[in-house]
């Protein structure tokens, strides 16, 4: 009986399991937007997401990003800067940005 009970509830294990299979999460490229060009025209990337973090880079307009969390965490995306939309190498600079000035891309 007990051999019996527990094949049955592994089986109900994997059976639940498979069915809650995760998927990765491939990014999404956003676009440096709503900047003012009369103020600094710039998104602050930096070493976490806050204003107290360190600096890393200055991102002007048009400057493109990949994500690498699905959601904002407290207003902030964590991003790796690419060349441009189309970049898939992956080795520029990486930290977070404000999302308010980081829009999604069409491309």
């Amino acid at each position: 009986m007990f051999r019996t009970t527990t094949t049955a509830l592994s089986a109900a294990l994997l059976l639940a399991a498979s069915t809650l299979t995760a998927r990765a999460y491939s990014g999404e490229i956003l676009v440096t937007c709503r900047l003012n060009p009369q103020g600094d025209n710039f998104l602050a990337l930096r070493n976490c997401g806050s204003t107290r973090c360190a600096m890393l880079a200055k991102l002007g307009p048009d400057s493109f990003m990949l994500t690498l969390e699905p959601y904002a965490i407290k207003g902030w995306r964590q991003v790796i800067v690419l060349d441009g939309p189309q970049d898939q190498t992956l080795d520029g600079p990486a930290g977070w940005v404000y999302e308010e000035y980081a829009c999604p891309t069409a491309y």
